[in-house]
């Protein structure tokens, strides 16, 4: 008895002593090492970006002589005022903002609405459907074919919808969303057929509000494919105030010269590296405003889709 006694009363003191500890914000080894790991980790992320935010207001000779430094010295603003001077940067952001809105959107429908189907095992058309959306993963066409059916068939070159039509619909992401839809509770969409609701009704009414994860992940993956694209554009696209903003950026990191078309006054040097590096802080500036909105969802979404349901 005395022994049991003893025992709860250590058993006591230890749970008073983890509470004690707990309240006055005492971190365990574990975590300790855990923060560290990952501000050493993030460090190593944002050391990059931080490079090329720095280069992009750094003086262009001190960049051609002494190369890339933490802190821009001489501190210089020539390259930001070409690239916000005239209509170049103006109708590649607009290029880029509607290839990646309309094209994440449509996108987003299209495999939502495919993967449910999939997902319902619906008699003599899931099955069609999942080996349709299966082969593009382990086959593909080709670039001529692609480029005939798109320039021949469909007349759409130098059309924002060349770029938007071959990205449509990502097998991998069907997959995901597929599985992330059959962990959907069965009761609840029972009730609703029980209740006289048709599909239509179950998907859109139930099965798109309890997928926000799934959706907010799936569209975030869609929209920064279609913001970072550049090889399509380089295909079907001719017109250059046609162009998104990475081919813009992928066409002056190629070619020196093509910095000319940015307007400059005729006795003025183009500062070549300092504006590649600006055109790329605001080339990725707005795709990386999207994450915090989807950060919510993002963890939930990416464990929905991995699992089998």
């Amino acid at each position: 008895m005395t022994t049991a006694t003893s025992t709860t009363s250590s058993l006591a003191k230890a749970a008073g002593r983890t509470a004690a500890k707990r309240r006055t914000g005492g971190w365990e080894p574990f975590t300790v090492v855990s923060v560290i790991g990952v501000a050493l980790f993030m460090l190593i992320c944002l050391i990059p970006f931080w490079v090329i935010l720095s280069g992009s207001f750094t003086d262009e000779q001190t960049l051609a002589g002494k190369g890339y430094s933490l802190i821009p010295q001489p501190f210089s603003t020539a390259a930001y005022k070409l690239i916000f001077t005239g209509p170049t940067l103006v109708s590649a952001y607009v290029a880029s903002i509607f290839i990646t809105v309309v094209g994440t959107v449509l996108a987003l429908s299209i495999t939502s609405g495919l993967s449910w189907v999939i997902a319902r095992r619906l008699p003599y058309v899931s099955r069609p459907l999942a080996i349709f959306a299966y082969i593009p993963m382990l086959f593909a066409g080709g670039l001529v074919p692609l480029y005939l059916l798109v320039t021949q068939y469909l007349k759409l070159q130098n059309s924002y919808f060349a770029v938007i039509l071959p990205l449509l619909v990502a097998p991998f992401l069907v997959f995901i969303q597929v599985s992330a839809f059959r962990q959907l509770p069965e009761e609840i969409l029972d009730s609703a057929r029980v209740d006289g609701a048709g599909e239509m009704q179950i998907f859109f009414r139930i099965g798109l509000p309890l997928s926000k994860p799934i959706l907010a992940v799936v569209g975030l993956f869609y929209a920064v494919h279609y913001w970072n694209e550049w090889f399509t554009a380089l295909l079907f696209m001719s017109d250059i105030h046609k162009y998104p903003l990475p081919l813009l950026l992928q066409n002056l990191i190629s070619n020196v010269t093509f910095s000319q078309m940015l307007p400059t006054a005729a006795e003025q040097s183009t500062p070549v590296y300092q504006l590649r590096l600006a055109l790329t802080v605001v080339t990725i500036g707005p795709i990386l405003l999207a994450y915090p909105f989807a950060q919510r969802y993002f963890v939930k979404g990416i464990t929905l889709g991995a699992t089998k349901g």
